[in-house]
């Protein structure tokens, strides 16, 4: 798909994306998709099948970033969870070391749908208590202490050093790790894209829109969008919890609704109490409410992504981009004399050094120039959302971001067998922080 004032040669090895439908141009928050967005190698079969049959089939490791230091006023845990969230752990671990949420630390946040490895930090500046708090995890089956050492900091977001993920694609014969290793070895190459995946949009692929809701303060349009419009996918309570909510029977809805889902109940027990719109919205855990908002933020990516992938810009810089070093996390601008240079073959474009960046939109975040500036201010626009009003800070730790439009895909290893489940195709690989494995499924696979 031309586009146009871009260069119309894509760059060696690239093949613009041609499966999928070209993206809507109506003005309003678009629906999430991931299974829309362009590939990378279209040109290379997918070998289908499916993952998560079994939790133990998709396996994540966080990679530490620096090794605690024996002493300190936190206690560091290596957990590993299955079945649970990472803020289901946060839950336990306060519960069990009797301090508040907010005393707890994590680096990111990993699959429910999986067996995950990940570091969490408790504040707890007298150790008297610590062996007792640390026994009272052992009645939890569904999560186990690796190990535990003390540490001078709280864990924060992104303090770690990615992830390493060993995953087993099913319903596949072994002989397709062929064709898997055409893939990785283009991923490699080029970079992987770095769309976020859709386990960041909900069940109800909505996270976006209700972020954008929350960003604009339309409140009463925020409950109808969590907690009415039931769906063909909604299981029959929760249909009639969700006819419940808009007949205005809020205590019946309550009722009905799967204790599952907590922030959806948070706002149906307020409304339940009479509260406004407004109170019921601010009741919803602020937690979550930075991830709804940190969802129409990468929905908005996603598009600006895909408008490049389509135009053979994915692993090209433009005069008025934001150049990512991925060694340092830092931005740099582009002109016309640093792109033919970053762009050449021996330039840092070719070695996966830097890349170009997309836009995280939200108050402060670094803006391109140029043509780059017109593809974030489009992606922004199908979402129906304008400059000034990302420029606004609705609080709930709402900031803006560059993020690079594609990652590194470290130590692959491919292999094929049988066990007890049947064939498989494994493959394990390591990405920096803030990659989605299911993305790089998504181009090894190509499931419909």
């Amino acid at each position: 798909m031309a586009i146009p004032g871009l260069p119309a040669v894509s760059p060696p090895g690239f093949h613009v994306a041609t499966l999928t439908p070209a993206m809507p141009t109506s003005i309003g928050p678009q629906p999430v998709d991931v299974r829309d967005l362009a590939y990378l190698t279209p040109d290379l079969p997918g070998i289908g099948g499916v993952i998560k049959q079994r939790r133990e089939d998709f396996l994540v490791e966080e990679q530490p970033l620096y090794p605690p230091s024996g002493e300190g006023e936190h206690v560091y845990l290596y957990i590993e969870k299955r079945g649970l969230t990472t803020q289901d752990v946060v839950k336990k671990l306060a519960k069990a070391f009797r301090v508040r949420r907010s005393a707890v630390g994590y680096a990111g946040l990993k699959d429910k749908h999986a067996v995950t490895r990940q570091h969490f930090s408790v504040h707890l500046p007298d150790p008297a208590g610590e062996a007792e708090f640390l026994a009272n995890l052992e009645r939890y089956k569904t999560m186990q202490v690796l190990w535990s050492d003390r540490h001078t900091n709280k864990l924060r977001r992104g303090h770690h050093g990615g992830n390493r993920f060993v995953i087993r694609i099913r319903d596949v014969e072994p002989t397709s790790v062929v064709s898997a290793k055409r893939i990785l070895d283009q991923l490699v190459r080029l970079g992987a894209p770095n769309y976020l995946g859709e386990q960041r949009f909900g069940y109800r692929r909505n996270s976006h829109r209700l972020g954008r809701c929350l960003l604009l303060g339309e409140h009463q349009a925020f409950l109808d969008e969590m907690l009415g419009r039931p769906s063909p996918s909604d299981a029959d309570y929760l249909v009639e919890g969700r006819r419940a909510y808009e007949a205005g029977d809020h205590g019946r809805a309550l009722e009905l609704w799967p204790r599952n889902l907590p922030y959806d109940r948070q706002a149906l027990d307020a409304l339940r109490q009479g509260k406004t719109a407004e109170q019921a919205v601010a009741s919803i855990d602020a937690t979550q409410r930075h991830f709804l908002l940190s969802a129409m933020q990468s929905a908005i990516f996603n598009t600006a992504l895909d408008t490049r992938l389509r135009g053979g810009l994915f692993n090209r810089l433009l005069p008025g981009d934001l150049a990512w070093k991925h060694d340092s996390r830092a931005v740099f601008s582009v002109d016309e004399a640093v792109a033919e240079t970053e762009n050449a073959p021996g330039g840092r474009v070719a070695s996966l050094d830097v890349s170009p960046s997309g836009p995280l939109w939200g108050p402060g975040m670094p803006r391109t120039e140029g043509r780059p500036d017109e593809i974030e201010r489009d992606a922004l626009a199908r979402h129906g959302l304008s400059v000034e009003q990302v420029a606004d800070d609705p609080g709930d730790d709402f900031a803006g971001a560059r993020r690079p439009c594609r990652v590194r895909l470290r130590d692959p290893d491919l292999s094929g067998g049988v066990d007890e489940s049947g064939p498989y195709v494994k493959l394990a690989f390591e990405l920096p922080r803030g990659a989605f494995a299911t993305i790089t499924l998504r181009e090894i696979m190509k499931s419909a």
